[in-house]
């Protein structure tokens, strides 16, 4: 917190919050065919995007035991979908094509881990039940016993990829985020409003229209409904790769010493100070979300509140998690102005909100002792909490590398994260810089990853965590 930018620099916040905030009692848009337009494309780009995520996923999961596979799955879903879409928008233009690639690409990563993890949890059949024929028992016995765990876990990854899908609108391409971002920039806070619980009402409606029965008809009617595959041009990628990428020195022939040079410039001005902040602002995220878990989850549970209470925060909770952490963070920043402020609330309420969820329901599963206390204060800290606190520790850990991500990404929105020194490395089509900023965010990304399975890992409840999203959506 000493190190973290915390101030406030809107010149009148609390008349700016309140119109904000009256602003949803008078909801309305402009266009209503242009808001449909919007709402269709964001759903039919989530659906092709997590279609093919889970091809590739599957695919590549089969595979996660060799060291090179799960080294360059780890570097993939490092980089954010939104810094994918930057990259890919250099080389495809803006359309559907890049919009895919930017979520298919993190996203089959993430589901390899997730199903490769899943398949290994599941792997506790006797040598008699797995025969000779590995195929065979790979898709008669290890896949039917774990496909409850897999459907789930590609539910939740859908759920994601919806939200992933909004935020793709502040890039330029025309899913709601797209007009949410046009109509906050305009002060039309009831269009704000009306987006926002457009995009709840898509959330929270998933298990409805969203299944194995709907599943083939809604990739066959998103594939019919997006006809713009075009901008896919192999020269642009050549290009990209062979030359665009490349160090400017070092393309340049101009030597060893003016190769270090550009790097050490770089390095003093941008990386340094875009890798401390991202540090410092995923750090002060990280203490304020276990601060809110604590605060909220025993709004959610049954031993600490009544029935109408608990319904109540469900709700709240499943508004803020539904809510991209990127659209927190545009609200606060209107709101209070550029600085780590708007970030670190945007992620201590999405994550708090999550892992308050999932500690919630563990608290409800305990069972108490007999001679337990009725004071809610003396259940909450000599009972409840230190018998779930290592697994809250563990869900705080498993959502480290997550809040590293999105710390960095939200530099797009002016904090001076990495994303910051990235998007303006592509604004000045500085590409060979933008590629090394974006290795270092991978590898930040990694270094905390490592370190946090190894929390989890001390912890001992590792066996919990492949489960950890998976239960998000109960």
């Amino acid at each position: 917190m000493y190190f973290a930018d915390l101030e406030i620099t809107t010149i009148d916040a609390t008349s700016l919050s309140q119109d904000f905030f009256f602003s949803i009692f008078s909801m309305e848009f402009n266009n209503y065919s242009v808001l449909l337009e919007a709402f269709l494309r964001t759903i039919s780009i989530a659906v092709l995007a997590i279609f093919f995520s889970i091809i590739f996923g599957a695919i590549l999961s089969l595979f996660f035991n060799s060291l090179l596979v799960r080294i360059s799955l780890a570097f993939t879903r490092s980089i954010h979908e939104l810094f994918w879409a930057l990259i890919f928008l250099q080389i495809f233009g803006l359309n559907t094509l890049t919009a895919l690639l930017a979520i298919v690409i993190p996203y089959s990563a993430t589901l390899a881990k997730v199903y490769a993890e899943i398949l290994q949890e599941n792997d506790t059949f006797t040598d008699t039940l797995r025969g000779k024929d590995k195929l065979s028992y790979f898709i008669y016995t290890k896949i039917p016993d774990a496909l409850p765990h897999l459907i789930s876990y590609t539910r939740y990854r859908f759920e994601c990829a919806l939200r992933s899908t909004a935020i793709l609108g502040f890039v330029g391409i025309t899913t709601l985020g797209y007009y949410l971002s046009s109509s906050f920039m305009q002060g039309l806070y009831h269009e704000v409003w009306l987006i926002l619980i457009v995009f709840y009402v898509i959330v929270a409606s998933i298990k409805k229209w969203f299944n194995k029965y709907t599943f083939i008809p809604l990739v066959i009617a998103s594939f019919l409904y997006l006809d713009d595959f075009s901008g896919f041009n192999l020269a642009n990628l050549k290009r990209f790769f062979t030359q665009d990428i490349i160090p400017y020195p070092i393309k340049n022939d101009l030597g060893l010493q003016s190769t270090i040079s550009w790097f050490e410039k770089i390095f003093v001005n941008e990386i340094l100070p875009g890798a401390t902040n991202t540090l410092v602002l995923t750090q002060l995220s990280l203490l304020l979300t276990a601060i809110l878990t604590l605060i909220l989850f025993p709004l959610v549970s049954s031993k600490f509140t009544n029935k109408p209470t608990k319904i109540s925060a469900h709700i709240f909770l499943v508004v803020l998690r539904s809510t991209p952490e990127y659209i927190l963070a545009y609200i606060f920043l209107q709101l209070f102005g550029p600085s780590m402020l708007p970030a670190a609330l945007a992620l201590m309420l999405h994550n708090g909100s999550i892992i308050s969820h999932l500690i919630g329901h563990d608290t409800d599963a305990m069972k108490l002792r007999i001679d337990v206390t009725k004071r809610k204060t003396e259940l909450y800290f000599y009972e409840v909490l230190p018998r779930i606190y290592g697994q809250f520790l563990a869900f705080l850990f498993y959502r480290w590398e997550i809040i590293m991500r999105e710390s960095a990404i939200l530099g797009v929105l002016g904090i001076t994260t990495l994303g910051f020194y990235i998007d303006s490395a592509i604004e000045d089509f500085r590409l060979d810089k933008m590629f090394l900023l974006l290795l270092v965010t991978a590898f930040l990304n990694i270094l905390v990853d490592v370190i946090s399975k190894k929390a989890r890992e001390y912890l001992r409840a590792t066996k919990h965590i492949s489960a950890c999203d998976l239960r998000q959506n109960k």
